[in-house]
């Protein structure tokens, strides 16, 4: 049902102007942590994907905004997979112009998906550099792992520039994992540790407080190289969940698992959404590019648009910087954002582990936000930490939390109210504005506790694991469960949550209002970012779930 569909193209020529870059006029950075290897054979075989310009767009946005929100009539009804692809797929010409130009390089290989606005195309190196001037392939390595990518900017002919959004395949790294138990030597032996009785316990969830409806599921998704190991959640469940009804098993893996040792941030993601969306179906997409030329990430959104059915919550624990982006990538990303939630699928993405962020330019040094924690058809989740680490206490901001406001996306309608207000409310104590954009949609959403986690990986407790990838599954474990209340009830899933999030105005949740996260290290800021305030904040959000509280409000339909 969900597979890639094959087609020939049919064969024809066309005289060519070349335009400019389709997606940047610089050059092409290659980070340091990736050592070039050798330059890519002209026979060797690449994978490339094509984003195709979409139709409708802007009505897709107006859907989104009119199923999310809970004063609109048309509030949870939402659309099927087959009717998202007939308002978005490429017009007839556009299908017609790419095939055409692929054609006539004597490209056939291609794969295409239910919506049609992807082509995934096989050829070799030196046909991929003919297809696309500019383009240079080398093979790269980190870690031990290989990628494939194009040291120099790429182009497109003039007459397909316009038909297409980017290109996959050649200039994207993934970003460096983050290393999760950095904190370990200033805590260790000293700390509570967070555990699914913990979270349960700060978040007023009882043991019957777990999934039963058989058509409510949920999913992780994984595309740094990690992977959990089925050995390692059924001994966490043995040794935390004993308390509740939970499974021991992932019922699906999508994609292919690596071997080797299993990953902390693969086993924290698996074993915690397990922990509070306690007995709900869980999925895990695991997708380590099936070719060295393929980007993960890119490919985890294709799978969602060539899917029927799918989990209705979706946790990631991923981002990059939003400067190392072409705006034309993170703009088609949002799209797809948006195909996902016009279905009644929630996104949610971790804010990162940077605070603030901090970008050098010269002299002047301003914050650095994360994609895609700063889209705005996304729920983006911060990190606390418990005031009293001996005990479970109220919580404060924990400083990596990620969080700010975006530099490309404007501000959307939902948040100006929370945002505006917190900018007032602290204008005395913000950040010089030269190093953030006011106008930005500032995240994150919501938080939930980051900071000492106790997680098995490869059949050994580690304690003091930390990171918004262990507050984001939390989240997402009780929104499933609140949509398997949900579905008991007769009503949709909860879909896209922030048009509703920002109208509950902070009920339902407990208020983050203490600490201030990382930021620049210099004179002006002195190493700290934004800090918590009453109400929205850009470091933990509207504060942390209340679960039976959140349940009330988010039942109340």
């Amino acid at each position: 049902m969900n597979k890639l569909l094959v087609f020939s193209l049919p064969f024809l020529f066309s005289s060519v102007v070349w335009s400019g870059y389709l997606e940047s006029d610089q050059d092409v950075l290659i980070p340091q942590e990736w050592a070039h290897v050798d330059r890519v054979g002209p026979t060797e075989e690449l994978e490339l994907t094509f984003a195709l310009k979409q139709q409708n767009v802007h009505l897709l946005e107006e859907k989104l905004r009119l199923v999310s929100d809970p004063d609109s009539v048309q509030y949870g009804k939402h659309l099927s997979l087959e009717e998202v692809a007939s308002l978005v797929r490429p017009s007839d010409l556009t299908e017609k112009v790419v095939h055409r130009w692929l054609q006539s390089h004597g490209i056939t290989n291609c794969l295409t998906i239910r919506t049609q606005d992807f082509l995934q195309c096989t050829m070799t190196a030196e046909t991929a550099e003919r297809l696309l001037p500019g383009s240079r392939f080398h093979r790269y390595m980190r870690d031990g792992h290989y990628l494939v990518r194009s040291s120099a900017p790429y182009s497109v002919p003039d007459d397909v520039h316009h038909h297409l959004d980017f290109v996959g395949g050649l200039h994207r790294l993934p970003p460096k994992g983050l290393d999760l138990s950095k904190k370990q030597k200033s805590k260790a032996g000293f700390h509570l540790g967070v555990t699914p009785a913990v979270l349960r316990t700060r978040y007023n969830l009882t043991s019957a407080d777990v999934g039963s409806v058989q058509n409510n599921s949920q999913a992780v998704a994984q595309f740094l190289e990690q992977y959990y190991h089925p050995a390692d959640l059924a001994e966490f469940m043995a040794m935390f969940g004993g308390a509740f009804q939970h499974r021991s098993e992932v019922d699906r893996v999508v994609g292919t698992q690596g071997g080797g040792k299993a990953g902390i941030e693969a086993s924290l993601d698996v074993e915690y959404i397990m922990s509070t969306g306690a007995n709900i179906s869980t999925w895990v997409f695991t997708n380590p590019g099936r070719h060295e030329s393929q980007e993960p990430f890119l490919q985890w959104m294709i799978l969602l648009s060539n899917m029927t059915d799918l989990p209705w919550v979706h946790t990631i624990s991923y981002g990059d910087d939003e400067d190392s982006l072409s705006a034309a990538y993170m703009t088609r990303i949002n799209t797809e954002f948006m195909k996902a939630g016009v279905r009644g699928i929630s996104l949610l993405f971790a804010s990162g582990d940077s605070g603030a962020g901090c970008r050098h330019l010269g002299k002047e040094n301003t914050f650095r936000p994360s994609f895609p924690a700063s889209s705005p058809y996304v729920t983006t989740v911060g990190g606390t930490s418990f005031k009293n680490p001996y005990k479970v206490t109220y919580e404060v901001t924990d400083s990596i939390s990620g969080g700010g406001f975006s530099n490309i996306f404007k501000m959307p309608d939902y948040q100006t109210t929370a945002v505006n207000s917190y900018l007032k409310t602290v204008a005395a104590s913000l950040p010089p504005k030269s190093y953030f954009n006011t106008s930005g949609r500032a995240y994150p959403d919501m938080a939930a506790l980051s900071d000492n986690y106790w997680v098995v990986s490869n059949r050994v407790p580690v304690p003091w694991v930390s990171g918004t990838s262990a507050s984001t599954p939390v989240v997402g474990g009780m929104l499933s469960l609140i949509n398997d209340q949900r579905f008991m009830k007769g009503l949709p899933a909860l879909g896209f949550l922030n048009p509703r999030l920002y109208k509950l105005n902070g009920k339902a949740l407990f208020d983050v209002t203490e600490g201030c996260h990382y930021g620049c290290l210099d004179e002006q800021v002195q190493g700290q970012g934004f800090c918590a305030a009453p109400s929205w904040d850009p470091v933990t959000g509207w504060g942390t779930p209340n679960y039976p509280a959140l349940l009330a409000v988010l039942l109340s339909d």
